[in-house]
């Protein structure tokens, strides 16, 4: 890589080296895959999300879903993080859940299935406060909150009896919003 194309980076040693803004703000700079791996710099990547862009809710949830069905669920876990970090106080638990469970995905299919399995059962655990009713009758923006707690718990059993089996992003992302 030549000086035009390396990001700056600060630090002491090689190991602890990082990107940095002209802050002085850690911002790694590295592509990405679509489970969000850093690759090689001057590798082609998956675009990053952009960070900090203020969605209204069911802009989020959409924008969410068109990433889990196309295999990046590190990149929803970012729409997701967005939510929380600009949302309604009162909604930051439940967008933090969400990204939870988007992370869980991301280490399962990542090969990390003790970390996707624990991040899915803490997702669920905070979205099943939101669940009322023994239907999830109450469905902020459309979401099935009962559905994605079965799938999240689901899918922490299955990692947690086979974690040599990877899971498969596409193939293992739930519906966030109820059928119909």
């Amino acid at each position: 890589m030549d000086e035009d194309t390396a990001p700056e980076v600060r630090g002491g040693g090689s190991a602890g080296r990082r990107d940095r803004d002209e802050d002085g703000r850690a911002r790694n700079a590295r592509p990405r895959d679509g489970l969000g791996r850093p690759l090689p710099y001057g590798t082609a990547g998956v675009a990053r999300q952009p960070e900090g862009v203020v969605r209204t809710p069911e802009v989020t949830v959409a924008e969410a879903q068109r990433l889990l069905d196309a295999g990046m669920p590190f990149h929803a876990h970012e729409v997701f993080e967005d939510a929380w970090k600009s949302g309604a106080a009162s909604l930051r638990p439940l967008w933090r859940a969400l990204a939870q469970l988007a992370v869980g995905l991301t280490h399962g299919a990542r090969g990390n299935a003790r970390g996707g399995a624990r991040l899915l059962r803490r997702g669920a655990a905070g979205i099943e406060g939101w669940v009322r009713g023994p239907d999830g009758a109450a469905r902020p923006y459309g979401l099935d909150l009962a559905g994605l707690v079965r799938w999240a718990r689901g899918l922490a059993d299955a990692l947690e009896a086979e974690p040599d089996r990877p899971l498969e992003a596409v193939r293992d992302a739930p519906r966030l919003t109820a059928a119909g």
